[in-house]
């Protein structure tokens, strides 16, 4: 059945989007393509009032810093008017209250306390953890308009070809390098460790100096153009010290398929990074070679998450029509925006993400009935969103590598005034109803599970730590030849943990322990589902 249904922004963790994207708009975008209505200006600063909020469409579009003339992404003008700082604020007060998922345990404080925009929505969010004690909300966000756009809906990122795994305290690893980057073509290899930022110690800054944080930061962020320096240990114990300067690189969200024959049976696999718009072509190119498969093995320990309905389209690819008109999932809002709780489907068509319409086709589909997913703590939001949706119309999962890291939310990415906003506004639950995992799902051993599969968080698997002496793809690499060692005996390896390369003692992770590091949450890369402001329609 064609899939007819509302895209929307199912679960979340790694990273944009209109989509996804990777964590609204056109294709992927923040706009709703409506006819543009520029506001009066106004310059006099609105009254808070605690307690009392006017509707945010009063306060959009007012901005500090308006800007004009043509908007090069959707080729209208841009809305923006002349207004003030507090303008947005109470913009953005009166939005989370509207649409936030937790807009009760918002504290009003009063706008003018806050020297920026910015300082004042990062507050705008619950101040409570959830049982494990990590913060309730883990993913407030924001960015600027135009690197969203990039990002989301074009596939490019300011960067210098490097994508990073920090799988312990004051460890980053490279995961894997972009292919004719400026990385690659200074040498960097998978599992290379970061050692200095120019002459900065990673293990031993301070976390808690601006100064020095920002410089950490331009390894994994850097702005387009801008050069760092960096010190990284290689697979031979040898340092090499780099000066890389970040270009507008095209992202790899899909990076290798493959179908190879083991024991008899042909496997495929698939490496795939984000759920953004890009990635559309590449993955029903893959699954075109998934036709006739015994069993897949899906690579997804990096992949951060995404657009919503992209992640339905590869749960539907590896299900197929066994969904039965089946949920992929059904979300849920706050007690103001109730009539927004509709369930999505399992969406069997390609999408036009420029025109955001379905295309007249059927996606291709393996028809599997179980499917190896090799997950890290990176795994998240679009990525857990397909394996909880799976395990709603029991197709069998198994996890193998790490616990996720637990993200069952999403949100419509909004944009004002220059700046795309990412606040939480729904949880999403599987056909099943459930939803429930905050703190990830959780590799059990088989012998430990009791009850119908899809209801709680615990899924059978093997806990494998990533290996950096391989290549991602390779038969020999530790997680992949987990899934392997399962599929020919139904059992996990032996052995099954790989000590990380480290120079670094245990005494100096611990010491760093009360100064830990951890990248800025951001959606394309740690964690997100979205649903564009304009929804996909078959017209």
């Amino acid at each position: 059945m064609r899939q007819k249904n509302n895209l929307y922004l199912a679960i979340g963790l790694a990273m944009t989007t209109a989509f996804l994207a990777g964590c609204g708009g056109s294709s992927g975008g923040s706009s709703n393509n409506n006819p543009v209505v520029t506001p009066d200006p106004q310059t006099t600063p609105p009254t808070w009032q605690a307690g009392q909020f006017r509707p945010s469409s009063e306060f959009a579009n007012l901005c500090a810093t308006p800007r004009s003339g043509i908007d090069p992404f959707e080729n209208t003008p841009y809305p923006d008017a002349a207004g003030t700082a507090t303008h947005e604020k109470m913009w953005l007060r009166s939005f989370s209250n509207e649409t936030y998922l937790w807009y009760d345990e918002i504290i009003d404080n009063d706008p003018s306390q806050f020297s920026t925009v910015a300082a004042y929505f990062e507050q705008l969010k619950t101040p409570l953890t959830t049982a494990s004690g990590r913060d309730k909300d883990e993913f407030h966000f924001s960015e600027s308009y135009e690197d969203f756009k990039k990002e989301s809906q074009d596939g490019v990122s300011a960067s210098f070809g490097i994508n990073w795994t920090i799988p312990q305290t004051r460890m980053a690893y490279v995961a894997y390098v972009t292919a004719n980057s400026p990385a690659a073509q200074a040498g960097v290899e998978r599992g290379d460790r970061l050692l200095k930022v120019g002459d900065l110690d990673f293990t031993t800054f301070n976390n808690q100096d601006t100064a020095q944080f920002n410089q950490i930061i331009s390894a994994f962020s850097p702005a387009k153009d801008q050069t760092v320096v960096l010190t990284l240990l290689g697979q031979n114990g040898e340092e090499k010290q780099l000066s890389l300067t970040a270009l507008d690189l095209e992202l790899e969200p899909v990076r290798k398929t493959q179908v190879f024959e083991f024991e008899g049976k042909q496997v495929g696999y698939m490496q795939f990074n984000q759920f953004i718009a890009s990635a559309q072509p590449e993955l029903i190119s893959g699954f075109n070679q998934f036709s006739s498969l015994d069993e897949l093995v899906l690579d997804m320990r990096y992949n951060g998450g995404g657009l919503v309905f992209q992640a339905s389209q590869v749960a539907y690819m590896i299900a197929g029509d066994q969904h039965n008109n089946r949920n992929f999932s059904v979300k849920t809002h706050n007690d103001k925006q109730s009539a927004q709780n509709e369930p999505l489907g399992f969406v069997d068509q390609s999408i036009n993400w420029n025109t955001l319409t379905y295309n007249d086709d059927k996606l291709p589909a393996a028809n599997m009935k179980r499917v190896y997913m090799l997950t890290t703590s990176g795994t998240a939001s679009a990525s857990e969103s397909v394996i909880n949706a799976l395990r709603g119309i029991d197709i069998e999962v198994i996890l193998i590598g790490d616990n996720t890291r637990g993200k069952p939310y999403g949100f419509v990415p909004q944009q004002n005034c220059g700046t795309v906003y990412y606040t939480i506004q729904n949880k999403s639950a599987n056909n099943k109803g459930f939803g429930d995992y905050e703190d990830g799902f959780v590799i059990t051993p088989s012998e430990q599970l009791v009850g119908e599969i899809g209801l709680d968080a615990r899924i059978p698997g093997c806990k494998i730590s990533d290996d950096f002496s391989k290549a991602l793809g390779d038969q020999t690499e530790g997680l992949l030849a987990g899934a392997l060692h399962h599929i020919s005996t139904g059992n996990c390896p032996v052995t099954v943990a790989r000590a990380s390369r480290s120079a670094v003692t245990q005494d100096v992770v611990e010491q760093n322990m009360s100064n830990n590091f951890s990248l800025p949450y951001h959606p394309f890369r740690q964690g997100a589902i979205y649903t564009p402001m304009k929804e996909p329609s078959n017209d």
